[in-house]
């Protein structure tokens, strides 16, 4: 029916014509009947033969367009029955086969055609949701017999023998067993370059007696030979604190597995009183080259050294992901550093146009300490630095009340936006206690400044402030404040010091060191010695962290919700909004208190977002444990922020965070 129809738009139309020449002839006829018999016998004749080549040329039209779909016909069908390809058709609704060419039979294992049996039972396991999906991909690889196929497919609708409509999938399998195969054994053999560093090499041969130096390193070395060996790879000692190991992808699911054992294993070789050597280990993989593999490498031993070392840093094409660090870090800064970090540091303010110096958002008295510092710094050099800070929402409001009384601070104290409008080029950015771009005051700030120079002492996560100009980066330091401080003894004197500017310094030391009962070392008390000769004093200092009554109210209230978690941890909820981050900060130190507490977490909502604060003994290192909620800061004071979430989804978290800790 449908050739006929395409048959006659083909033919010509002649049937207006020849009823033109009927109408001349009947009007010949008033003039003389001879002459219109004449014409009307000619356009009969013209008629007949005109109907003749007509029908001859339809019939021509209709064999050659039989002729042309039949062949399509047969060339679709011998294409779907001798495709190179196997081919199955199926009702994917009911699982039922409707067909298959011989490739997909031989490749089944069935001599007969799978006719009326369901597509489990020739390919166990098959998923078809794909395909009601739309796609035209199955997403996985599909086993059968042995062998894994790529499987392509499409589904139409067709009708059934009682009119209805179904639906039929027609798949298509491409074999790439040899593929596969190919490509594990090449991500199999892939390199995998790892640098191994003694982190206290100084101090283990300081500590060993001349006769036992051979022994200490010869056991370090014998650890280091066992653990390799579990790689087959390539080990050799580069420096006398350093190891380049090379080996093959395949092991390396071994040594993530059991955790990195050879941290531990270092570790347990006592050197003397307390003293025992510490590993920190490089890793760099997933990329093309040695030279690129090298240098992923490097990065993740410096990350492995930033974060205070004895841990596994591995660098791939995406990240970095962490193992072990939880031990206790040592002190290990040298006063060389330090001098040549202060004239790096004044050598970047007298070359910048203009200078801003910035914390992290919600700054508290150790980012507005060390903020200052940078500020008397600046100006001992004959420049002005400008603090960007949210005068709204902070957590050093007494320090800020005080020093916006200072003449020499009038102005000093800008908005993140204010700062971003007044900014010029070759303006130079100082980021004190935080290295994470997400964490600072403004990002926006942090992205358009080409020059920016950090000083932290927080161990530093996977996203941390990239190409700084300058960086000075302790994680074994106990506050910013207390690094700025040691930069200014190489830059200023003392009396250079305002007496406001002092006690703001050593107020950020005294908050995180919790009035120097964590997280100190010899460097911290030169520091407020520092500090003290410049004029600090520790009464008016102590009045900073003075709270009112209703302070003191809030945190109480939050510290008799806390419940004992695993018997040392102290975990306080509060599911109600409204709770003040300087009181949760307080009560999770107050929490410490308690004996027996090792750690405290406290979790509390802040509109749509669970902030989370937790503080430490030094036991339990609570930064590792809120890294795993996209949390950080350091072993003993840390916390973290998850948005769109309740307090309940983040107290299991949490808890759950805590269980892996321990059993790792």
């Amino acid at each position: 029916m449908n050739n006929k129809k395409l048959s006659r738009l083909l033919e010509p139309n002649l049937k207006l014509y020849f009823l033109c020449l009927l109408a001349f002839a009947l009007a010949a006829a008033a003039v003389s009947w001879p002459l219109a018999l004449a014409e009307g016998l000619a356009t009969v004749a013209l008629y007949v033969y005109s109907s003749e080549v007509n029908k001859k040329r339809r019939q021509g039209i209709l064999q050659y367009i039989d002729s042309v779909t039949g062949s399509v016909d047969t060339a679709s069908k011998s294409t779907l029955i001798n495709s190179p390809l196997p081919i199955m058709v199926f009702r994917p609704d009911t699982g039922e086969v409707i067909w298959s060419n011989e490739h997909f039979l031989q490749l089944a294992g069935v001599r007969e055609h799978l006719f009326e049996i369901k597509v489990e039972d020739a390919v166990p396991n098959f998923p078809a949701q794909w395909l009601l999906e739309g796609k035209q991909e199955c997403p996985e690889r599909v086993d059968m017999n042995g062998r894994r196929f790529r499987v392509y497919g499409s589904l139409v609708r067709a009708k059934g023998r009682g009119g209805e409509q179904n639906l039929v999938a027609t798949t298509y399998w491409v074999d790439t067993t040899e593929a596969d195969e190919l490509k594990e054994v090449y991500t199999a053999t892939r390199p995998v370059l790892a640098i191994m560093m003694v982190d206290n090499y100084e101090d283990l041969m300081k500590s060993c007696p001349d006769t036992q130096r051979s022994a200490v390193l010869a056991q370090i070395d014998e650890k280091l030979n066992n653990w390799a060996a579990a790689g087959d790879g390539l080990l050799l000692k580069t420096e006398r604190d350093r190891y380049l190991f090379i080996f093959e992808e395949q092991y390396y699911a071994h040594f993530v597995e059991e955790k990195f054992s050879v941290l531990d294993a270092i570790r347990d070789i006592k050197v003397g009183e307390g003293v025992h050597p510490t590993l920190s280990i490089g890793m760099g993989k997933d990329v093309d080259g040695i030279p690129e593999l090298y240098k992923n490498a490097n990065l993740s031993v410096e990350m492995a050294l930033s974060r205070g070392g004895d841990q596994a840093v591995v660098r791939n094409k995406v990240d970095f992901e962490f193992y072990g660090g939880r031990a206790k870090s040592t002190e290990k800064r040298t006063k060389v550093k330090s001098r040549v970090m202060a004239n790096a540091l004044s050598e970047l303010m007298m070359d910048a146009s203009e200078i801003y110096v910035m914390g992290h958002s919600f700054a508290d008295m150790d980012a507005v300490g060390a903020a200052v510092g940078v500020c008397c710094a600046a100006r001992k050099l004959g420049k002005r630095a400008q603090i960007v800070i949210d005068l709204e929402h902070n957590a050093a409001g007494a320090v800020l009340s005080r020093l916006r009384a200072v003449p020499e601070y009038s102005g000093v104290f800008v908005s993140p936006a204010d700062a971003f409008l007044k900014m010029r080029p070759g303006a130079l950015l100082v980021v004190v206690d935080t290295n994470r771009p997400n964490m600072v005051e403004s990002q926006q700030l942090l992205e358009s400044c080409n020059r920016v120079a950090v000083i932290d002492h927080h161990r530093r996560a996977a996203s941390y402030i990239e190409n700084a100009a300058f960086s000075f980066h302790e994680p074994y330091a106990s506050s910013a404040a207390e690094l700025v401080t040691e930069l200014l003894q190489y830059m200023v004197e003392p009396a250079d010091l305002l007496r406001d500017e002092a006690e703001a310094l050593l107020a950020g030391i005294v908050l995180d060191t919790k009035h120097f009962t964590q997280r100190t070392g010899g460097r911290t008390f030169e520091a407020a010695a520092f500090l003290r000769r410049a004029g600090a004093d520790t009464a008016d200092v102590q009045r900073l962290f003075q709270n009112d009554l209703n302070d003191m109210i809030s945190r109480y209230d939050i510290i008799r919700r806390a419940e004992m978690y695993r018997d040392d941890i102290a975990l306080a909820v509060i599911p109600q909004d409204g709770v003040d981050r300087i009181a949760a900060a307080q009560a999770a130190d107050e929490l410490l208190t308690l004996k027996g507490v090792k750690a405290s977490f406290v979790v509390y909502t802040n509109g749509d977002n669970v902030l989370m604060s937790a503080r430490s003994l030094g036991e339990i290192n609570v930064q590792v444990i809120l890294e795993a909620l996209g949390g950080g800061g350091n072993s003993t004071t840390a916390g973290g922020k998850v948005e769109n979430a309740s307090v309940l989804d983040v107290r299991q978290k949490l808890t759950e965070a805590i269980d892996d800790y321990f059993e790792k």
